[in-house]
């Protein structure tokens, strides 16, 4: 099998390196898909809930998965009000977004 000049441009293209470095931590997936159902509108909607709930996980909210998705143009986040929206890159990684709703179903049960 070879691909496709079109696949070859997806893959290659330097875009799709950080699409894939945000979309490889699960807080930051989370974050994503949540606003992309419109779940969320500030960064308490996604702090972490529980008996698992710590400072350290939400020092990494605030300190790195926020400031991430933020420079990145997937989210808009106002530091000040909490505030989060999707920001003007987040439409670049919607599809692969919709790819890991729709498709979840069809990953064996014990993957990965």
């Amino acid at each position: 099998m070879s691909l496709t000049d079109r696949e070859k441009d997806i893959l290659l293209h330097p875009a799709i390196d950080q699409i894939f470095e945000n979309l490889s931590n699960s807080h930051r997936r989370v974050i994503l898909l949540l606003l992309k159902e419109g779940s969320i509108t500030t960064e308490t909607d996604v702090m972490v809930r529980g008996e698992n709930s710590s400072t350290e996980a939400e020092m990494a909210l605030v300190h790195n998965h926020l400031p991430r998705l933020d420079d990145a143009g997937y989210i808009e986040w106002d530091r000040d009000s909490g505030e989060i929206s999707k920001g003007p890159r987040f439409e670049e990684i919607e599809p692969l977004l919709e790819l890991i709703e729709t498709h979840a179903e069809d990953l064996p049960a014990d993957w990965p």
